[in-house]
This record gives C-alpha cells, sequence and structure tokens, in this order.
C-alpha cells in the first residue's frame, strides 16, 4: 500500500536564528519512522526512471523496498553495491537534479525524498561501526592520485575487485573538497572521517602528504610496480575576476577562505589558523560554493554578509535547498549585479558594482547579463570572497609527460573509461571536468575503475 502523501517528509533542521551562529550540522536527518513513511511513497516503477538520474546507478527502488521492511542494514548493503560514499552524497548529492528530477511521484506533487532517506539509512550503518569485509588480494598494485570523491571512489572499487590499492593524498587528511571546501554544518568531517575509516578497513592504503608531481611522479609509481594509475586530483586553482584591487588585504579565493575555515578549523575558538572575521563581507557568485563561503562568514561573526550576482535569482546554480538555508539566515541577495572593482587603501573598504540586466541567451542556454550603463553604486564592506569558480592545479600536467590537457588545463580523457593519452594512466572528477559535483566525480571514479580493472584482466 503506497502513501498517497504528496508532498514529501519535511527534513527536521536546527533554528535559523541558532545555527547562523555555530558550526553544527543544519539538517538534523529523519527519524525510522519518518525514513519507513517516506520510502513507502516510492511506487516501485518498472522501469526504474530514478536509477538512470544516478550517476552511480544505486538501485534505488530496491533500497526504498528495505526500508519499508525494515531491513535498514539491507538497504545499506544496496545502496554499497553502487556508491562508496552513502552518508556524503544523501548529504551534498543535487538530487533533485538528478534521481528526484526522474521520480515519477513528482508528476502530480513531489518525489521521493530519496537522498534524505539514504542519509537515514548511511547514518544507521556507520552509527552500528561494523567491520568491512576484507576482499582477497589478486596481487596486482594499483594507484590513486588524491583522495576526493573520485579517487577514494575507484579506490573503493577497485578494492572490492581484489585489487592492492594505495591512495597518494596532497593533504594531511584525506578527503579532498569534502575536508577542505564543504563546511561541518552541511557535511560534518566526523562522516567523512568514518567513510575513509571504512575503506581503510576493506585494506586501501592511503599515504597522506604525498604530492604526485613533486614528491613523486607519475612515471615514478608506474616505476614503483603499479600497473594503472588513476588521477583525481580535482580542480583546486582559484579563479579571480581580473578587477581592480583584488590585490587588497581582506580578498579571499572562496577556496583559501574555505580551506582556513574547514580543514584548518579557523572558527574553532583558541585555533591558530588566521582568518579575517569581518563585519561586512561581500560574496561574489551564485553557486554553492559562494553560499557555503558567505554562511561561513556569518558564523565567523559578520554583521552582513551579502551575495552579489551578475544574473537573476533563477538562473543561479546552487541548489535551491541551499539558497533558502542562506535566506533563512539573513544573508542578503544582490541579483543582476556585478562588481567592476574592489575599493581601498591597504585594506578593503568597498566593491564598487554595476547593475546588470538580462539580455539575449548566450551559448550556456541562460541569458545574458549585460550592463545598466551609469548604474555604478558601492556596497560599503571589509572583505570580499571571489567564488566564481576553479580550474585544475597545473602540477599533474606540467610533469607528466604526454598526458594532453585542454586549453583550461583539464586532463583530456578519450571516453567514458576515463583513460588519457597515456597507457594505463585514467582521470576523473573535476581535474577532467572542472568544478562540478561531488557525485558526478564519484561516477568518473567508478566508471574508471571498471576500466582499470577490464584493462588489468586482457593484459
Amino acid at each position: 500500500m503506497h502513501d498517497m502523501r504528496l508532498t514529501k517528509h519535511e527534513m527536521p533542521v536546527l533554528d535559523p536564528k541558532e545555527r547562523s551562529r555555530h558550526f553544527q550540522e543544519v539538517a538534523l536527518g529523519y527519524t525510522a519512522q519518518i525514513a519507513r513513511e517516506e520510502a513507502q511513497r516510492c511506487l516501485n516503477c518498472r522501469h526504474k526512471p530514478c536509477v538512470e538520474g544516478c550517476p552511480v546507478h544505486i538501485n534505488i527502488p530496491s533500497f526504498l523496498k528495505k526500508v519499508v521492511e525494515g531491513d535498514d542494514e539491507g538497504a545499506y548493503q544496496v545502496i554499497a553495491e553502487s556508491s562508496t560514499l552513502p552518508a556524503v552524497c544523501g548529504r551534498v548529492c543535487p538530487q533533485e537534479s538528478q534521481c528526484e528530477k526522474h521520480c515519477v511521484r513528482g508528476i502530480k506533487g513531489e518525489a521521493v525524498a530519496i537522498g534524505r532517506v539514504e542519509r537515514y539509512v548511511a547514518d544507521t550503518h556507520l552509527a552500528r561501526a561494523d567491520k568491512e569485509e576484507v576482499p582477497a588480494s589478486n596481487g596486482i598494485k594499483m594507484a590513486v592520485v588524491g583522495a576526493g570523491p573520485a579517487g577514494l571512489t575507484c579506490a573503493g572499487e577497485l578494492r572490492r575487485r581484489g585489487y592492492d590499492v594505495t591512495i597518494f593524498e596532497a593533504l594531511h587528511v584525506p578527503g579532498g573538497v569534502l575536508v577542505y571546501g564543504i563546511p561541518e554544518f552541511r557535511l560534518p568531517k566526523s562522516i567523512v572521517h568514518a567513510e575513509v575509516e571504512k575503506l581503510k578497513k576493506m585494506g586501501v592504503i592511503i599515504a597522506t602528504d604525498v604530492v604526485i608531481g613533486r614528491t613523486l611522479t607519475v612515471d615514478e609509481l608506474f616505476e614503483q610496480g603499479f600497473q594503472s594509475v588513476f588521477i583525481g586530483t580535482g580542480a583546486g586553482l582559484p579563479r579571480f575576476m581580473g578587477i581592480p584591487g583584488e590585490n587588497l588585504r581582506g580578498v579571499y579565493s572562496a577556496n583559501e577562505f574555505l580551506t582556513r575555515v574547514n580543514l584548518m578549523k579557523a572558527y574553532e575558538t583558541g585555533s591558530k589558523t588566521p582568518i579575517q572575521r569581518a563585519k561586512r563581507v561581500a560574496v561574489v557568485g551564485g553557486g554553492n560554493v559562494a553560499m557555503d563561503a558567505a554562511r561561513c562568514a556569518l558564523r565567523l561573526g559578520a554583521e552582513e554578509v551579502s551575495i552579489i550576482y551578475r544574473r537573476s535569482e533563477s538562473e543561479m546554480p546552487a541548489r535551491k535547498e541551499e539558497v533558502e538555508h542562506a535566506k533563512e539566515e539573513g544573508i542578503v541577495f544582490r541579483m543582476l549585479t556585478n562588481p567592476v572593482a574592489v575599493m581601498g587603501n591597504e585594506d578593503v573598504t568597498h566593491i564598487r558594482c554595476l547593475k546588470m540586466q538580462l539580455g539575449e541567451p548566450d551559448a550556456s542556454g541562460r541569458c545574458r547579463p549585460e550592463e545598466v550603463p551609469g548604474s555604478e553604486f558601492d556596497i560599503e564592506v571589509d572583505a570580499v570572497i571571489m567564488a566564481i569558480g576553479t580550474s585544475p592545479n597545473p602540477l599533474i600536467r606540467t610533469t607528466t609527460a604526454g598526458l594532453e590537457t585542454n586549453k583550461w588545463g583539464c586532463i583530456v580523457t578519450k571516453d567514458e573509461s576515463g583513460l588519457t593519452s597515456r597507457d594505463h594512466v585514467y582521470a576523473g572528477g573535476d581535474a577532467v571536468t572542472g568544478a562540478a559535483t561531488v557525485i558526478l566525480a564519484m561516477g568518473a571514479g567508478k566508471t574508471a575503475a571498471e576500466a582499470m580493472d577490464d584493462a588489468a584482466k586482457n593484459s
């Protein structure tokens, strides 16, 4: 019997006034009762359109059915067949534009809250801290560069197939963007740690503080006996606008600002990580990273935080939920506004902006923003955070002979498998696509692992 509710169960969240002053997780998660009721809304469609919408192809109706039956561990095992990081995905995936977008329930009402139920299942499993099975080794060594979503997924898939996997991570903590980019209030680091520990228990070796391209090169990995190498180094090189004043004190890239806050724990009382606790902050950009930076600035004590975006709100790439949370917390949205200069002597005092209007659609299909002549105005700020995108770090491409990259510095792959212009070198995630989502990086890591497995069996 299916629940006839047209709307999904709301996610319980902390009160905006309370949460905007600390870094505790905002979304509290479903209870067992709510998760079962939500899973009952699934119509168990024959064609499983939701599965097609999932980049790692989780058997969604099957795991939801297990939740309805009260078999939470069985539900977890269904998810684990396809996904290495379910507790992460349940929190940060843009489900509304993927699995839930294709849910038949959404035709007359709201889609099943697949992501929220996935989070419940994963959290329930992690709370039990069961031992992970250690697959038998086949004696073949595989190397993974980067312990972000793409690398962790690739490593998990390879280990499951019996390979001896070593991940080489440049930072001192594995997790990549999950630990340096996404804030604690959206993705607690304890969750990332638990997912990483799960891989270690399966036998994946993680070597931290190893910068491939400096400590070791890709060619030296082959000399050490690794059969194939997967590059999942992400896109950690920040972009700036190229406007006057970007070198003033108080201008951050979102990448640096979020790394200081999240990875280096600048928000903790007594933290030794230097960070400016600004009073009036402008965040330039309209994606999830801009929302994260704005909400972090607020929690560090800012009195006013503005999001400055050159298009209208309907064109913002950020998830609707993140925009709503930011608004609830009192962040000011200045739409159709574009910075032209950062003002100040040594320190930032103002940001000069122009009003914009939307013209004809451009190549992306979105209306092109055009300047309104004579509409200049200043906003008083003491910090500016640029959240307008990132590109891949050039280190790998400059130290690996014969590795083809495009004009944006992204690694070129031949096909879906992730194979690069170098034999036995695969790549995936943001290092290939430029900045995208966690789940797309995971999908790339999974596909590459399957290709690496096929190549090893056929060699």
